[in-house]
């Protein structure tokens, strides 16, 4: 009883969980009314969106260590610090087109970073 407990409280977390994850075309819209200065940093819009880019980098990066603690090949072979500025992320985003754009911004950075950081098979 309590294991189904358990697994039920989980499969909520999870399902809660996915549906916080934040789209592309969500991420674009709200980075389109931060302004570019320094005050920006003040906002909280602008640290909910570098959250969500955190996340995400730390979702991929969890997820290549277990792939390599499992004895598979990653998906990714990111280096241990992955430097991006907000124009390459910004940039990245809007050229996802826009049909795409509904992908959560993990995905979007899951892509990239197996595109720009692939494993050798």
């Amino acid at each position: 009883m309590k294991k189904l407990a358990l697994a039920v409280g989980l499969a909520a977390v999870l399902f809660a969980t996915a549906a916080q994850a934040m789209s592309v075309q969500e991420f674009l819209t709200t980075a389109a009314g931060i302004p570019r200065n320094p005050t920006a940093l003040l906002r909280s819009d602008t640290r909910r969106l570098m959250n969500e880019v955190k996340n995400a980098f730390a979702t991929v990066r969890n997820e290549q260590d277990a792939a390599r603690t499992a004895g598979r090949t990653a998906a990714t072979c990111m280096p241990e610090k992955v430097s991006v500025s907000a124009d390459q992320i910004l940039a990245r985003f809007n050229a996802i087109p826009a049909g795409r754009r509904s992908i959560s911004v993990t995905q979007a950075v899951r892509e990239w970073m197996i595109e720009r950081h692939p494993c050798p098979r």
